[in-house]
């Protein structure tokens, strides 16, 4: 299997503070992976260690198959960073033309305009950018170089929401041309709608690792069937059922929680309870997120 990405028992230490305290991951050609976790989960410092600006403590790092700091690696990676500044004088087609001459095959500056959606902007100068903008400035010149692996930290803040769907377009589409794309991000609901892969980190560490699916399923406490009861359902009859864990009862809604919804919803038909409105809830991205990182 080609792995891009490679952390192998990773750590780094400022002081006494263990940013990152031993992961290790592997990562595919033409992944999405979103990483996940609180602020001060090591989320950035990771992506940091990843591109060669920081140095672990302990472990190893490999990107492409070679060390981050290599030149033939960095011009194969493209990094969006949370901290962004323009260059004061230049003209946004200007800054792009720019970054564009650091690589040997750039995108052209027509595409980069039209996948930031600043071909308005284009003659303005960069610093007069809203914030938003200014983001998706960033995402041009990260893609300058046309790389193979993509690092997206905390992309959409600043942007509004038609700036952010928008952005998340453009990003599926690279994500079916056999790009790598790691993504950091606050927003569960993007990585619910991006990610094929989902890395949860608390306190330097990892909590889970797995596809979407793989995490939502981890959040069983939270799958339940829910519906209206007659007034001759009891709790008894509820708790007879096989694999019931709980009853919740608010007037007439009724809901019966457990790791299997199917066999709830089987029992209960199956005892032909007096019940209407029924619904099945899995459980989803946040509610597994919030389990995890308590």
């Amino acid at each position: 299997m080609n792995h891009v990405i490679e952390l192998d028992r990773v750590s780094k230490h400022f002081g006494e503070k263990k940013s990152v305290d031993g992961i290790s991951l592997q990562i595919e050609a033409g992944s999405v992976v979103a990483l996940l976790g609180p602020n001060g989960a090591g989320k950035t410092t990771t992506v940091s260690l990843l591109l060669g600006l920081m140095k672990p403590t302990a472990g190893s790092v490999r990107l492409l198959g070679g060390s981050p700091k290599d030149a033939s690696v960095r011009e194969r990676v493209g990094a969006m960073l949370q901290e962004g500044s323009v260059i004061d004088d230049l003209k946004v087609e200007e800054t792009i033309r720019l970054f564009r001459s650091y690589y040997n095959n750039p995108l052209s500056t027509d595409e980069l305009l039209a996948i930031s959606s600043l071909q308005k902007e284009r003659n303005q100068f960069a610093t007069a950018l809203s914030g938003g903008q200014r983001r998706r400035l960033s995402f041009a010149l990260a893609m300058a170089g046309n790389p193979d692996v993509i690092f997206l930290d905390e992309p959409t803040v600043g942007m509004d929401i038609s700036s952010r769907t928008l952005f998340w377009e453009t990003i599926r589409s690279f994500a079916g041309s056999g790009r790598t794309i790691i993504v950091t991000t606050h927003y569960l609901e993007e990585a619910d709608g991006i990610a094929d892969r989902v890395v949860i980190m608390n306190q330097g560490r990892v909590l889970a690792d797995g596809t979407i699916e793989q995490i939502r399923e981890s959040s069983t406490g939270n799958q339940h069937v829910s519906f209206i009861a007659g007034p001759s359902v009891t709790l008894k009859s509820l708790y007879d059922i096989t694999g019931v864990t709980d009853v919740q009862r608010e007037g007439n809604r009724v809901k019966v929680f457990g790791s299997d919804t199917d066999r709830i919803l089987f029992g209960v038909v199956q005892q032909g309870l007096d019940i209407r409105d029924i619904s099945v809830h899995k459980g989803g991205l946040v509610e597994a997120y919030q389990s995890l990182v308590g």
